[in-house]
């Protein structure tokens, strides 16, 4: 049964439980709801949240576990014979897991019979045809134990399923029993349902908690596997970026960070000022009229693909970069650049920084501009000494959002400024960042188990390092300007 079909199962028993329970803490009052300790509605959820928490809480942690335990049992089957020359274990798991989906697809849809899968050992070459007839393509020579290991599989993984269903479904009829024998006029309910809407709240708060949590915990695992593969201090300090695939690759980051840093310095360097004083005028010069037309024009940008963005970076400003800037100053013939990736991410970051730092601005109390015009301070020097320090704080947030935003983006980097990992300062020469070549590095039918393929996550976990450093730095400047302004 499949995942959704259960879980609406399990909601509709929820719904019935929801009504039997109202309707029940009803009838042990005689129809007076004075003498419930609880609003009858609250019965109700009482036997929802027995009905539903449980049983998806189950069905959670079968999804998690179901697999590895099928893997793992799996793979026991499959010895040294069945790997093919050039190949790896995790290959082959990839076929029994492709194969045992294509013997259920085609056993649905009726290409293969039970008499065909009784000898699906017998005849290799007819089961490549019949799955191929679902859209399922594996490789010219089906060893045995790979075909054994994905009627194993599908065998286990259905019979797992089903034992699913069964228990989630039970648990949920028996969480709903449970509850609706419970209900009296003395039943807590609104305890209950209030304990359940905290605990759904809590879930709620720790999602992106451990959301994080999981991001840095697979990019340590894997990239502790890249450096049991490379030496770290060939990453972190060689200049060179040249991977193979075939041995003898030069992995070094720095070239990559080199052009992550520089393409975004060029980006900042276009944006903020830009983005700042347009915040100012809107905050603090512009009419309402004016006001409302603006901004809403301003945060179109935002609004705006990056592939377009990348599209405008290609045919537009780089030929104009390279046609009246580059080639008349002797600084390069191509049209892609740091210089162009960066102005066009800088046009795509305005927004990030005029919203915000005119919502920033607007916060900042009329108070504060009261006193600086009763001092006999102008409107420019007002903005300057008064409202610009007190709105810094968030201000430099505003800008570390836009610096994080452009050290991930990718797309208008490709377009932009190619794809050449090099160390210059010469910002009319095509450069790559980080996240361009943890693309190309995973792009296609790669193995996780080659340093060339495994590099894309020490990378990752590197642009992790660049930005948690960005943001305690942002940190430290708003702490030391607090204590002095204060």
């Amino acid at each position: 049964m499949a995942v959704g079909l259960i879980t609406l199962i399990v909601l509709l028993i929820g719904a019935a439980g929801f009504v039997a329970g109202r309707s029940r803490a009803l009838t042990t009052a005689g129809g007076d709801i004075r003498k419930l300790h609880s609003l009858p509605g609250y019965s109700g959820q009482a036997v929802l949240v027995f009905a539903v928490a449980p049983a998806l809480i189950l069905m959670a942690f079968w999804l998690v576990f179901q697999p590895l335990y099928v893997e793992t049992r799996v793979a026991g089957m499959i010895d040294a014979a069945d790997i093919a020359e050039g190949s790896s274990q995790n290959l082959v798991m990839s076929d029994v897991r492709r194969i045992a989906t294509g013997l259920d697809a085609a056993i649905g849809q009726g290409v293969l019979s039970a008499d065909d899968l009784a000898r699906i050992h017998a005849a290799p070459d007819d089961i490549r045809s019949r799955l191929g007839e679902v859209g399922i393509a594996v490789g010219s020579d089906i060893r045995p134990g790979v075909l054994r290991a994905a009627e194993e599989y599908r065998r286990v993984t259905g019979m797992l399923r089903g034992a699913m269903s069964v228990a989630v479904i039970g648990l949920s009829l028996a969480g709903a029993a449970f509850a609706y024998t419970r209900l009296s006029p003395e039943f807590r309910a609104r305890n209950v349902s209030e304990t359940a809407v905290r605990m759904l709240l809590l879930l709620a708060s720790c999602v992106a908690i451990l959301t994080t949590a999981g991001i840095v915990l697979s990019l340590l695992f894997e990239s502790a596997h890249f450096f049991r593969l490379y030496p770290w201090q060939d990453f972190l300090f060689n200049a060179t970026w040249n991977p193979q695939f075939r041995g003898g690759s030069d992995l070094g980051i720095l070239p990559l960070l080199w052009g992550t840093l520089y393409v975004s310095f060029v980006a900042l360097l276009f944006a903020v000022p830009i983005g700042l004083m347009a915040a100012i005028y809107m905050a603090e010069y512009a009419t309402r009229r004016v006001r409302s037309v603006v901004k809403p024009l301003i945060e179109i940008l935002a609004g705006i693909p990056t592939i377009v963005y990348g599209l405008f970076a290609l045919i537009t400003v780089g030929p104009l970069l390279r046609d009246y800037f580059a080639e008349p100053m002797g600084l390069g013939n191509s049209s892609s650049s740091v210089m162009t990736a960066g102005l066009v991410m800088g046009i795509m970051l305005i927004p990030f920084v005029s919203s915000l730092s005119d919502d920033i601005i607007n916060a900042v109390p009329q108070s504060l501009r009261d006193g600086s015009y009763g001092l006999g301070a102008t409107k420019s020097e007002t903005i300057r000494q008064v409202i610009v320090p007190a709105a810094l704080p968030g201000v430099i947030g505003a800008i570390l959002l836009a610096a994080s935003r452009a050290i991930g983006e990718t797309m208008i980097v490709v377009m932009g400024a190619g794809a050449s990992a090099k160390l210059s300062v010469n910002p009319f020469e095509a450069m790559t960042t980080i996240t361009v070549k943890i693309v190309s590095q995973l792009t296609g039918d790669t193995e996780f188990a080659s340093p060339e393929t495994l590099v894309a996550f020490a990378l990752g976990l590197s642009l992790f390092v660049v930005t948690l450093g960005l943001n305690i730095l942002a940190l430290w400047i708003v702490r030391r300007y607090r204590e002095q302004y204060e």
